[in-house]
């Protein structure tokens, strides 16, 4: 019993996630294909509460979903999945052995470090190259350095805060009631 209201938490997280895609806004000043959206709390929560195992499922699920239903975008999902991941992971990882508040932020500052390394890393060598060669960009595959330095990093640690932030506020509210079901 106690493990079908599991999966059926992790269900029910994952179809948030999915609709938390589509209430996505650009941050001003930064590249407008580069938006913000909060799907990567539910993931959080499914990780924070039963486990790195139930954050990837999340986010996993919300970013096939997201691609069925945007196919013309294959690169978006593949990097959002890539961000949640290495964010959740990372977070988890510091805040696992510690578990207190002070443990809980460290990780969360970290993720968001880690997060914004790998995209930046994986955006200079496979994303943006993939994302130009498909929608035939040449100006984004000449420019790299720049649309990294000046969109990606700043874009990635903006995200990294609010997710955080939001993240937090919510982890405090809703840990007692999801561990009982």
């Amino acid at each position: 019993m106690q493990q079908n209201k599991r999966l059926i938490t992790i269900s029910m997280l994952s179809a948030i996630a999915f609709v938390l895609t589509f209430i996505k806004f650009p941050i001003p000043f930064l590249p407008p294909y580069l938006t913000l959206d909060f799907s990567d709390v539910p993931s959080l929560l499914a990780t924070f509460i039963f486990g790195p195992a139930a954050g990837i499922i999340v986010a996993l699920v919300k970013n096939l979903l997201n691609y069925l239903f945007n196919m013309g975008d294959p690169v978006g999902p593949l990097a959002n999945f890539l961000a949640g991941i290495s964010f959740l992971l990372t977070a988890y990882a510091i805040y696992y052995n510690k578990r207190s508040n002070k443990a809980l932020i460290t990780g969360l500052i970290a993720a968001t470090i880690v997060m914004t390394i790998v995209l930046s890393i994986l955006n200079y060598f496979v994303l943006l190259p993939l994302y130009g060669m498909i929608f035939n960009l040449g100006d984004v595959v000449n420019n790299l350095k720049v649309v990294i330095v000046s969109g990606v990093i700043p874009f990635n640690i903006i995200k990294g805060i609010i997710v955080s932030v939001i993240f937090v506020l919510l982890y405090r509210r809703l840990k007692g009631f999801l561990q009982r079901i």
